[in-house]
Formats: C-alpha cells, structure tokens, sequence
C-alpha cells in the first residue's frame, strides 16, 4: 500500500495539481489585494466616499447600542451582520481570476493549435493501374509505366 501511495504522489499529474493549487492561493491573495486595496477605493471614492468593506446590515444588535460606526466596532459588540460590502469585494474578486484564468486556458488553447502543423500538401498518388505509389507530377508511372493523365 505504501508503494502505491508512493507512485500515486510521484505521479507527474499530482505533482503538477500540487503546485498548481500553491500557486492560485498565492495568486487568490494578490487579487483579494488587488480588490480591496486598489479597485475598490477609486469605485466608493466615485459612488459617494463608500467603504465597501464597511457595509453590512445588523440583524441583531450587539452589547454596546447602534448604530455601529463600522463593521469592526459592530463585531466588537458582537452584534449578528450581514457583510455585503465584504461580498461584493469577493465578487469582484472571483470575476477577475475567472478572467484571468480564461485568458490563461485560450492562450494555452491557442499555443497548441500552433503547434499542430496544418496537413502539408500530398507529394505522392497511386498510379491508378498498378496501385504503386508516384510522384504526384509524374505523367507515366515508374513501375508499369503507363501514361497517366494529369487532373
């Protein structure tokens, strides 16, 4: 069983998942930043000076009375929210790695149409007597030697 656990892991397809998976979290934290941190402030700043990542509704207020000036002095008081703000960010998020994993597949998708070389131009025939293969220019095959007409 240990030998077989330990092909499976070799195998180059899970070594190739494992790293991919390393990756895309790495890449998931730099989009949540490219977010939070760049995209959304210019788009609150135009929408009227709103911080996203600040909206929520209470359900249920917390220890301390409302309103909450926050989302942070909100859980503080413990009170029950629901994070719109904060899943707009992550809408926001997911549309941009799904662009960007789709712009990843199609040029992936386009370097290997590239690399299928188109069906080259056929430089032989059968003769239509003997069955032998010819040049396609040939005008009387090499083998029976009958003539052949040209189409």
């Amino acid at each position: 069983m240990l030998k077989d656990f330990k092909e499976f892991a070799i195998r180059g397809n899970v070594v190739d998942m494992a790293v991919g998976i390393i990756i895309g979290a790495a890449f998931g934290s730099i989009v949540k930043s490219l977010v939070s941190d760049i995209i959304m402030p210019p788009i609150g700043l135009l929408i009227g000076d709103v911080d996203f990542s600040n909206l929520f509704f209470v359900l249920k207020g917390g220890t301390s009375p409302e309103p909450y000036a926050s989302l942070v002095d909100a859980q503080k008081a413990g009170a029950v929210t629901i994070n719109y703000g904060m899943f707009v960010n992550t809408i926001i998020s997911f549309l941009i790695v799904a662009l960007a994993v789709f712009l990843l597949v199609r040029n992936i998708n386009r370097l290997r149409r590239q690399k299928e070389a188109p069906p080259s131009e056929p430089t032989t025939k059968v003769c239509p007597y003997c069955q032998s293969k010819i040049s396609i220019k040939a005008t009387r095959c090499a083998y029976c030697t009958s003539e052949l007409t040209t189409s």
